[in-house]
């Protein structure tokens, strides 16, 4: 599954493609060396047998007639009279054009099977056999029986150490040369995946190759872009918010006067309802941009900040579980995050209860209400903008179905999950699972009541980061 994932990525099909075109190239190039050298080879044999024919024949041609066949009769080592029971496998042009320079006349150089040339020898694949015809001055026609040692060269290029070097070698350069060509794709594709998240992230380096360079400065101006339409939307919401609550004032102040009690009360909820939609929606706006920085804080702090604030009014909240643990995140947007949640467990649960549980890795913040809770198949459903699932059952509740859609946008800021589920023992659990810059303390896990009043409002950072 890694290497399937792996080779249908761009790197390891620059990788497959690098590792064969050099290998395939390297090969080809060495065996194309290689023939050339046994050409060579074959080319400096055959001058150094025609200098031997040339001087054997010189001496041939110049000998007297009893000299002569002594000599042929004898022979000198390689070279003996043709006995005429070679067999003659083909001719060689090349020899007989090196030996023909030599001589006033035509050489005729034919190549005959080592095995009819010496029957006798068990070598015959150490030797060539060439049966020589010349016609000397004095108009005589001698057959020469000529055998040379064959050169055995082996194909250095073929050879199986060097063949393993140079995969190696060609497979790390490929390896290495891959990867680089596809970083900075990578790094696009990473940033495209937290931009979703967080348009105030910093911008792409742009550096590297021209196209790599172009590419980069393309996403950060529509980084900008968007983060500019943003701030502009965010801004026009702020602005229409705060420019409807004189009207809503006096619109309310002119409610009151109207005489019928029934459609004043009716026309009170709806103007109610309108200014819950106003605030909400801003909410949810803001969710979306923020400049705070990321900063260590002891979380059991601030879900004890939470849980009092939540508390006030005699609400039913409590801590049961703290889980001893720093972590990294923004303080102010985890805050407003389980605040929303603790709000939604209290709203339609009646009750909340806290857990903070570590393990290895990561903390899981659980919030959990006594109430019906959510069907499996809605869960998903949950977690949109303006849907509520329980509108024809509770309407007397107040909202517009942006409570989880806000804390689940303030947890992804935060660089973590939220994940609903129905409690085994009923009820609704919503679970906030953060994995940055966990560091376990030395506090131990005890159940802890809700009960203690802080003076301060914030969060306690032990430390940014940026």
């Amino acid at each position: 599954m890694i290497l399937r994932r792996y080779f249908g990525s761009m790197a390891g099909r620059l990788f497959v493609f690098l590792l064969i075109g050099v290998i395939g190239s390297a090969i080809l190039a060495l065996a194309m060396a290689d023939a050339r050298r046994v050409s060579d080879l074959r080319h400096i044999r055959q001058e150094r047998l025609a200098d031997r024919m040339g001087d054997v024949l010189s001496l041939l041609d110049n000998a007297s007639k009893p000299l002569r066949d002594e000599l042929l009769t004898k022979g000198v080592p390689g070279i003996h009279r043709a006995s005429g029971l070679e067999t003659i496998v083909g001719t060689d042009s090349r020899l007989a054009r090196a030996l023909s320079p030599r001589f006033k006349t035509l050489v005729e150089a034919r190549q005959a099977t080592p095995q009819s040339c010496s029957p006798v020898s068990p070598s015959h694949d150490q030797f060539d056999c060439w049966v020589i015809t010349v016609k000397l001055r004095d108009g005589e026609t001698v057959h020469l029986q000529v055998r040379g040692r064959r050169e055995i060269g082996g194909s250095y290029g073929m050879d199986p150490l060097f063949l393993i070097i140079l995969g190696v070698g060609t497979a790390a350069l490929a390896f290495f040369s891959a990867r680089m060509a596809a970083a900075p794709l990578r790094d696009l594709s990473r940033a495209a995946r937290a931009l979703g998240g967080d348009l105030d992230r910093l911008p792409l380096p742009e550096r590297g190759p021209n196209e790599v360079r172009e590419a980069a400065e393309a996403f950060n101006a529509m980084q900008t872009k968007l983060r500019d339409y943003v701030v502009e939307r965010t801004q026009m919401l702020a602005s229409i918010t705060h420019d409807l609550q004189t009207p809503m004032t006096r619109l309310r102040l002119r409610l009151e006067k109207v005489v019928d009690p029934a459609l004043r009360s009716r026309l009170i909820d709806d103007l109610a309802v309108m200014q819950v939609l106003i605030r909400e929606g801003l909410d949810y706006a803001r969710s979306n941009q923020t400049d705070e920085p990321f900063a260590r804080l002891a979380l059991d702090d601030l879900l004890e900040i939470v849980i009092e604030d939540a508390a006030e009014g005699g609400k039913s909240v409590t801590l049961a579980q703290r889980c001893g643990s720093d972590v990294e995140a923004r303080p102010r947007a985890l805050q407003r995050c389980l605040a929303n949640l603790i709000d939604n467990a209290l709203k339609y649960g009646g009750s909340a209860e806290v857990s903070a549980e570590w393990t290895e890795g990561e903390v899981r913040i659980r919030i959990r209400d006594h109430g019906p809770g959510i069907p499996a198949e809605m869960l998903d459903q949950a977690v949109k903008p303006f849907v509520r699932l329980d509108a024809a059952l509770t309407p007397t509740i107040d909202g517009v179905g942006l409570g989880l859609t806000i804390a689940k946008m303030l947890a992804e800021k935060n660089d973590a999950e939220l994940v609903l589920g129905n409690h085994a023992e009923g009820g609704l659990e919503a679970c906030v699972i953060l994995r940055r810059g966990i560091s376990k303390t030395p506090i131990a896990p005890s159940p802890v009541p809700a009960k203690r009043r802080r003076t301060s409002r914030a969060p306690a950072a032990v430390s940014g980061v940026s």
